[in-house]
């Protein structure tokens, strides 16, 4: 923090600077978490991540993580929303790491979100982690018809 010396202290005029201070930066134009990864590691991560999410359609992670990985999910069902032709297939397969999954997306979740303009996962935390009580959270697709009871919810 910010330390005065004896001469500022008897000054009463003496204005704080915490412009020099960096505990007080602000967060503008940030626009993703980095998730403690370097950029090749982070991207393969989200690959795969998304791949077991469609795969699954509910997956247990961290909360971060989770929140992380809401964009590329999404981006893949608006993708494939534009229409089964060769080429977006080409670029979901691009994305995911398992053919068979592309195949899951145009038949199975494309019809299924035909009329959502967006907003196509969900968020639930889920308490923390035993190991190092890291808050957890699952994702999931909207109206995947899965049991709603998770049983370690809190």
């Amino acid at each position: 923090h910010y330390v005065r010396t004896p001469e500022q202290k008897q000054t009463s005029s003496h204005v704080l600077s915490w412009a020099s201070c960096d505990t007080h930066t602000m967060r503008h134009r940030v626009a993703f978490r980095k998730l403690g990864r370097h950029t090749a590691h982070r991207i393969a991560m989200l690959r795969t991540m998304t791949t077991q999410l469609i795969k699954y359609e509910r997956i247990r992670t961290t909360e971060a993580k989770a929140k992380e990985l809401r964009r590329p999910a999404d981006r893949m069902v608006t993708l494939a929303k534009k229409g089964d032709s060769e080429h977006t297939r080409r670029l979901v397969n691009a994305f995911l790491r398992e053919a068979p999954i592309t195949d899951k997306l145009f038949e199975t979740l494309v019809p299924r979100y035909t009329e959502r303009p967006g907003g196509y996962t969900r968020v639930l935390k889920c308490g923390l982690r035993e190991g190092d009580k890291a808050p957890m959270a699952y994702i999931e697709f909207v109206d995947n018809g899965l049991d709603i009871q998770i049983k370690d919810m809190k």
